[in-house]
């Protein structure tokens, strides 16, 4: 199913994905009730991303801030290893890991990758950077997992089951990394990535629920244009999105 976001630069056509059913169908629920219709790019970064879907954005005010308006819903994560964040990509908009650790998407905010191009000789250190991106989040999670544990060997003063604790996160880190296959960037990331571009780095922690097929000049058009301090344009870009049957 494709979609097509109208607005002042020109318009831009969005293939959802069948492998996403529940972002896609609740994009196409919400753009057939009109809820984007009248809404502005709110968030606009160069070189990275385009950013919209925020229904308090209709109407906009010149000292108006936005981005955390949205259904009273959120809608589970469909991350796909196999759906990346190539230059083009529509993802979703979701909280952070700390108030969020199930990576549960905004019910309506998406944006629109724009990202960069790597050189070949940049993919080896990049590669690595993922790599230990996935292992610390890893980590991250397992000391969630014992915060308790690890607070009450702190106020204890337990320095030595602090270190034991902390050697054993390790090893559980590693052994999971070893279990899911943690690697750094595939040889198709490394491919599009040095060729389209895009942003490596969010692979993996924001679901990827379609890609453009036609109109990335003007997504290019949008993340070029000037921005406020807090990255809203300074000419608001207004958006209509109609589903294309």
């Amino acid at each position: 199913m494709n979609v097509k976001i109208s607005t002042s630069l020109g318009d831009i056509i969005v293939k959802l994905y069948d492998e996403t059913p529940l972002h896609r169908d609740n994009f196409i629920k919400l753009a057939k009730e009109g809820y984007y219709d009248g809404t502005i790019f709110h968030r606009v970064i160069k070189n990275f991303m385009i950013q919209g879907g925020d229904p308090n954005s209709k109407n906009p005010t010149p000292e108006g801030r936005y981005g955390t308006g949205g259904p009273d819903y959120t809608i589970a994560a469909e991350i796909n290893p196999q759906l990346i964040h190539k230059r083009g990509a529509l993802a979703a908009a979701r909280q952070g890991d700390v108030v969020n650790p199930e990576r549960r998407s905004s019910g309506s905010q998406f944006y629109i990758v724009w990202g960069q191009q790597y050189k070949p000789s940049q993919m080896g250190q990049l590669s690595k950077q993922m790599e230990m991106q996935a292992q610390q989040q890893i980590f991250n999670q397992l000391v969630q997992e014992n915060r308790e544990k690890i607070m009450n060997l702190r106020r204890n003063r337990d320095q030595e089951g602090l270190m034991d604790l902390q050697n054993d996160l390790v090893a559980q880190t590693e052994a999971i990394a070893a279990e899911r296959g943690v690697t750094g960037l595939t040889d198709v990331q490394k491919e599009v990535y040095s060729t389209l571009g895009g942003t490596p780095h969010l692979d993996g922690q924001y679901t990827v629920f379609g890609e453009v097929i036609e109109g990335l000049d003007i997504v290019g058009k949008i993340q070029e244009t000037a921005t406020h301090p807090g990255d809203r344009p300074k000419e608001d870009i207004f958006m209509q999105v109609t589903v294309m049957e």
